[in-house]
């Protein structure tokens, strides 16, 4: 993989970055630490300039983003509580009552959480699912996606030129620190799921 990210950027430059970046958005797994990083790396050796590489970047990140919000209004409140009420709400134990309170507590830290959980990966991409369900005004939504994705990609275009050949330094640690997020959100899913068992057998 990257070999291929590598080698697409090489050839294509800003496209390629734009093109990568989208993909990252909607496949969590792609690393963005390395699409970024060797981008600033790119910039010490091609004619691609730092700027124009967080330009491209943070379009692409705009783009990915703007597809899983819609998918996320696609499966809007109104349509999880019909199936949470029916028989496949019974089949997969959906109660509209926690439904309700997830979209209320949305609305209530859903502009913060978009904008903080760009600078975590995994969660960078899937915040614009729920931020879609809940119906989250485009405007606010693309401006905290903008901002947050801007610093995160600024951060890390910089210290891939700053360190140039060594931009991989960066990746190797991005990379630990996102495998550490899976846990802590494996540990935290589970912990969710055993306490709403628990409480559905109270």
């Amino acid at each position: 993989m990257q070999e291929f990210i590598i080698s697409l950027m090489g050839r294509f430059g800003y496209p390629g970055i734009f093109f990568l970046i989208t993909i990252e958005n909607l496949f969590p797994p792609i690393p963005s630490e390395v699409i970024l990083t060797m981008g600033g790396f790119l910039t010490t050796c091609t004619s691609m300039s730092v700027s124009g590489v967080i330009l491209f970047s943070t379009l692409g990140s705009l783009l990915g983003a703007i597809i899983l919000y819609y998918i996320g209004k696609l499966l809007n409140k109104e349509r999880l509580m019909r199936l949470a009420s029916g028989k496949v709400g019974r089949l997969l134990h959906l109660n509209v009552k926690d439904i309700e309170n997830a979209a209320v507590w949305f609305e209530n830290k859903g502009s913060k959480a978009v904008f903080f959980c760009r600078l975590v990966p995994i969660l960078r991409s899937l915040i614009s699912i729920p931020a879609g369900m809940s119906e989250m005004g485009q405007i606010k939504f693309l401006l905290y996606t903008t901002a947050g994705s801007l610093l995160w990609n600024t951060v890390l275009v910089l210290l891939g030129s700053f360190l140039g050949e060594s931009w991989i330094l960066v990746a190797v640690f991005l990379k630990r620190y996102s495998a550490i997020t899976k846990i802590v959100l494996g540990i935290s899913s589970l912990s969710a799921v055993l306490y709403l068992y628990r409480k559905k057998r109270s």
